[in-house]
């Protein structure tokens, strides 16, 4: 009985896995506001009827996205986090957070469709924030560790202005020739660097 329910729990949280892979997808063909459930259940392959067994709308699967991304990106940031020490040189953390920014975009076009808040709702907006604020704290961690003295208000406030850098830069990086790309992956690395001394 209990190995039963384990294997039902297995294929359970395999199949919200599929459906949150399957957002992803509409999300960013589509942006969330266009998203409909049925578009993710016809892309995870199930009716509507499955699909609303795990998220009863499409709130709720903006809710498991955004977990499921803030659950991903704290495992990948505190990795690099327990690398981090005063002798890292800025240029390489900064190097480091611009290059993972930069792979993480083409990967996951939709958590950055997420971090823009491509709509005006409050739950986008919500979303949008929550992980702005997660990613923000992680970089003022970096800082902290990379900087011990650094006050812990001053690494938060610096850590969100570095992201909201990178937030601006990244669609021109995205959406432009990839030599003229890496121009902007440079001049984005020497302006944080400065911002960062």
């Amino acid at each position: 009985m209990a190995e039963r329910t384990v294997r039902r729990q297995a294929r359970g949280l395999k199949r919200m896995a599929e459906i949150l892979d399957a957002a992803e997808s509409v999300i960013a063909e589509v942006g969330y506001p266009d998203m409909t459930t049925n578009q993710v259940a016809a892309r995870a392959g199930m009716s509507p009827g499955s699909l609303y067994q795990f998220f009863r709308n499409k709130e709720e699967i903006l809710d498991g996205l955004v977990s499921r991304y803030t659950d991903e990106r704290q495992e990948f940031w505190a990795a690099q986090l327990a690398a981090v020490s005063p002798k890292v040189p800025l240029e390489a953390l900064v190097g480091q957070f611009v290059d993972e920014s930069v792979r993480f975009k083409s990967a996951s076009p939709a958590y950055w469709s997420l971090l823009y808040g491509t709509a005006t709702g409050d739950q986008l907006v919500a979303a949008s924030q929550r992980l702005h604020d997660d990613i923000a704290r992680q970089v003022a961690a970096m800082l902290r560790r990379r900087s011990p003295d650094l006050p812990e208000e001053r690494a938060l406030l610096t850590g969100t202005m570095a992201l909201a850098m990178v937030k601006a830069v990244m669609p021109m990086i995205t959406t432009t020739t990839s030599e003229r790309g890496a121009e902007l992956v440079a001049e984005l690395k020497l302006m944080l660097v400065r911002y960062l001394s």
